[in-house]
């Protein structure tokens, strides 16, 4: 009988601790993650009808996937039954699917991602996602480059001021008109002998205001007014290849050569790829600005030239910490360069430039 009392009492005590053990662990798995992720948005969209015969197709996921589960299994593009070739990758919150030749025009393509892809959690997607899309006659178009004129003299220009702090550093010339010398700040200018341009540790290349003797004033009314030119026809381009593509946000695509236009501003978050020949052109038209976030970058592939992309941005431009920038800015107002970012560009706008410890050299011609 003594026995059997404890043993009632073990029984007791064990039930007792693992009640306890339950619930620790019922609060760990509420930790855990185990919401399905969803597909938020589709490029091109269900039913979108015209669509360009050398699109690429993308699924932007409500949340970070596990690359692996996304193959060419997973998501396949078929014209009826038949399946299309094409390279499938994924980036940031976006998959794509590149076809390796262009789409046939004015038929009907549906693409499919299945349950077989999950998030870091091992999620499976909630459901599967199948939508179809019609493409049109075209070819995105190769855009003629903008002209920079003497603008393209300049890896940096500016109207109002030019600053930076930290170790930066900049291989090409600096630009400043109307305002004076006085407002290039940061760089411990050295006014050379002859008054016409002045040197900086910072700077491998001459650095130019508006109160410089002759003849840099008047080069530098004529760089400022083709910088707004350059930025006028850059936002004139009429019949864009793409409108509004991801709704703004354009993280993790792969872009094809075109010109693209969006009424709002532009995010990028995560990186993207520019994939093209040394002869395609990209060009950005940006309604409000643009946003290239911290570690986020920019890529050129197949190819592609700095010299040949162009962010026409009627906003500022931030260049997030650490991120990176390739191609021509023309912005209506300033470029904004967070600690440690770096930039293949020419930096040119119609207020200031400010940067922080940064890297800039502009593009090869």
């Amino acid at each position: 009988m003594k026995f059997y009392t404890m043993w009632i009492i073990t029984l007791i005590l064990s039930a007792a601790f693992m009640t306890g053990c339950g619930s620790d662990s019922s609060s760990d798995s509420e930790s855990l993650d185990v919401t399905a992720p969803t597909i938020t948005l589709t490029i091109p969209a269900a039913d979108l009808t015209g669509v360009v015969r050398n699109a690429n197709i993308f699924a932007i996921f409500s949340e970070e996937m596990d690359p692996a589960t996304i193959t060419g299994v997973t998501f396949t593009l078929k014209q009826g039954g038949t399946p299309v070739a094409g390279a499938v990758s994924y980036t940031g919150r976006a998959a794509t699917f590149n076809p390796t030749v262009d789409l046939t025009s004015t038929v009907l393509y549906t693409a499919t991602i299945t349950v077989g892809v999950k998030d870091l959690s091992g999620n499976a997607l909630a459901v599967e996602k199948t939508w179809s899309f019609t493409t049109g006659t075209a070819i995105t178009s190769n855009p003629a480059v903008v002209d920079l004129l003497t603008a393209g003299n300049f890896v940096i220009l500016a109207k109002s001021a030019i600053s930076t702090t930290g170790t930066t550093s900049i291989t090409g010339d600096l630009g400043l008109s109307p305002a004076a010398a006085t407002y290039i700040t940061g760089f411990g200018l050295v006014m050379d002998a002859s008054n016409v341009f002045s040197t900086s540790s910072l700077v491998t290349g001459n650095l130019y205001a508006a109160n410089y003797a002759a003849p840099t004033p008047a080069n530098m009314t004529t760089a400022i007014s083709d910088m707004e030119a350059a930025y006028t026809a850059a936002a004139g381009r009429t019949l864009p290849d793409f409108t509004e593509l991801g709704a703004g946000d354009i993280s993790g695509l792969t872009l094809p050569r075109g010109l693209y236009k969006w009424g709002t501003g532009l995010l990028i978050s995560t990186d993207i790829y520019l994939d093209g020949s040394a002869t395609d052109v990209w060009i950005f038209q940006i309604g409000e600005g643009l946003t290239v976030a911290s570690g986020a970058r920019i890529h050129l592939t197949g190819g592609a030239l700095a010299k040949n992309v162009f962010w026409q941005s009627f906003g500022a431009v931030t260049l997030g910490t650490t991120s990176h920038m390739e191609g021509v800015i023309l912005t209506y107002t300033n470029v904004s360069m967070s600690t440690g970012a770096t930039a293949n560009s020419r930096l040119l706008a119609q207020t200031a430039v400010t940067m922080d410890a940064n890297t800039v050299v502009e593009p090869a011609p």
